[in-house]
């Protein structure tokens, strides 16, 4: 049963004229019709009534109504025949529950005879109402016995941005970008079963892409530098990128399972501050979000070990694609990554020191998570299959609340698992045929240095530079690049709202695709965050 106090005030809600008559259906009105017959049942009680004057004592005696001050009874104004019957149901219940506990002797007779004739006057009202409450008890428990899970709740972003690029494109010799605007959004529920524990499952859509499935920006421009850091694409279809379970079994013992969309990110610390590395909210370039070691994965499981409360050690293996069983593919036939990743937490900052060994089956390389130039993401083209091995470092330190540094850098080791004639970039937008060796090796290095100034300008805003070396090339035995990229960056995200926030960002790419002969590119955007 609703508890007293409760009951009460919701006794009172329905039985005003005006919510019962928005709320009630036809049938419900013609029933109340049918048991309410005689002309004084339609009028309001008086405080010059018998029948309020005796409410009024027992609401006093019993504490019938705890809900007014002082649990006394408001006895300066007429109440509808349905308010009193509320107030005369609560007093029902209160002495029945003194009957029932066995202190029957605080009641005394005559307040009884006075509840009995209150009873048989109001006895149509008193019918109505109960069914009413009734009724709502067991639409409650239908709710609650459907309900998904108490402890389930929906985050959703959306992103909304227009971007253009500013240079001739890589290989080209006009500006062949124009401003478009695009939108991505993700629904994320997250559940716990223990109170510890974390079940994450994330929808997405978005049209950043072309139809091929390139990144516009990227496209237009001729090469990925220029890409946005949330630029993902499904043609705004909504499918389930992301599925990731977090459970821990000790104090000093976590750890992380899933089938899809699970990347270094989702297993450890990327050792970066949060509010640059978000995607919505953060820094707007694909370049400026983190350590490129960091963006690979597809599905497995992961183990965190905190040795002690400032040291804490991951170690993780991810295949590209666990659910497919087809040759090539699957957890040990296919493509994978595995990490072990050691982090040290300070008082103002953190420092951690990575390992990555990963394989991609031809037709799937992409060591540096798209970052740096089209020769570093594939150094022996994508026809080859190929391993590699990354290191890498990264922190942050915060000198105040106001002023923090965050700094990686990394290198990469690849090697060329199979022979034969590959398609490889010349660095202009085009490729060229190269044989290429079992065995061949291929060295690149990146890094980035970046400054960001929380809540300078206003509370929740966050103004930020940074300076970047994309991936490059500098040792192979099949095609080196001579010239290093610059990468040049501002933004400030300005919270106008808890839940909205506008941040327009400008980067500068020297040298794209690591090629002196390519013109600069200059890269505008203004993204628009919405959570909730």
């Amino acid at each position: 049963m609703l508890k007293h106090s409760w009951c009460s005030f919701l006794l009172l809600f329905l039985a005003s004229p005006a919510v019962w008559a928005a709320d009630a259906t036809d049938a419900e009105f013609n029933t109340l019709q049918e048991q309410v017959t005689s002309v004084s049942q339609f009028s309001d009680v008086q405080p010059t009534d018998w029948a309020f004057a005796a409410l009024q004592s027992l609401v006093e005696r019993y504490g019938c109504i705890a809900g007014y001050p002082n649990s006394t009874y408001r006895g300066n104004r007429a109440l509808t025949r349905y308010e009193f019957a509320a107030g005369l149901n609560a007093c029902l219940d209160r002495i029945n529950e003194l009957i029932t506990t066995a202190t029957s002797d605080l009641v005394q007779k005559q307040d009884l005879a006075v509840l009995q004739k209150l009873q048989q006057d109001f006895a149509a009202e008193l019918t109505t109402l109960r069914g009413r409450v009734d009724s709502i008890e067991a639409r409650t428990s239908t709710l609650e016995q459907q309900q998904f899970s108490t402890t389930t709740k929906l985050n959703a972003q959306i992103i909304t941005a227009i971007s253009d690029t500013f240079g001739n494109k890589v290989g080209g010799t006009r500006d062949e970008s124009n401003p478009f605007f695009a939108t991505r959004g993700r629904l994320q529920l997250e559940s716990s079963f223990t109170g510890k524990d974390l079940l994450r499952v994330r929808l997405e859509f978005g049209n950043f892409a072309n139809s091929n499935g390139v990144s516009q920006i990227a496209a237009a421009s001729g090469t990925g530098m220029t890409r946005l850091n949330f630029d993902n694409d499904s043609n705004n279809t909504l499918f389930v990128p992301h599925i990731r379970y977090y459970f821990p079994v000790s104090e000093s013992l976590s750890f992380v399972i899933g089938p899809v969309g699970i990347g270094y990110n989702d297993i450890t610390d990327n050792v970066t501050p949060a509010t640059v590395a978000d995607d919505g909210n953060g820094i707007p370039s694909l370049f400026g979000k983190n350590s490129l070691l960091f963006e690979r994965g597809g599905g497995g499981a992961a183990v965190n070990w905190k040795i002690s409360s400032d040291l804490v050690l991951t170690l993780g293996y991810l295949a590209n694609s666990p659910n497919n069983p087809a040759p090539q593919n699957g957890l040990f036939d296919g493509g994978y990554n595995a990490l072990a990743h050691l982090v040290y937490y300070g008082q103002q900052g953190a420092i951690g020191v990575a390992y990555s060994h990963g394989y991609s089956p031809a037709g799937t390389v992409d060591i540096t998570g798209s970052r740096g130039s089209a020769l570093s993401i594939s150094p022996f083209g994508n026809s080859i299959a190929t391993s590699n091995s990354i290191v890498g470092a990264q922190g942050y330190y915060r000198f105040s609340p106001n002023f923090q540094v965050h700094a990686w850098g990394g290198y990469i080791w690849a090697t060329a698992k199979n022979s034969g004639f590959s398609d490889i970039s010349n660095g202009r937008g085009s490729t060229d045929s190269l044989f290429v060796n079992n065995g061949d090796s291929a060295n690149a290095w990146f890094g980035a240095i970046g400054m960001t100034f929380p809540d300078v300008g206003g509370r929740g805003n966050l103004p930020g530079i940074l300076f970047g070396l994309p991936p490059r090339v500098s040792h192979s035995d099949v095609r080196e690049e001579s010239d290093s990229s610059y990468h040049i960056e501002a933004f400030y995200r300005w919270r106008i709202h808890d839940n909205i926030s506008v941040t327009p960002g400008f980067w500068v790419i020297l040298n794209p695709e690591n090629n002196s002969n390519n013109d600069t590119q200059y890269v505008g955007v203004l993204r628009t965050t919405f959570d909730f």
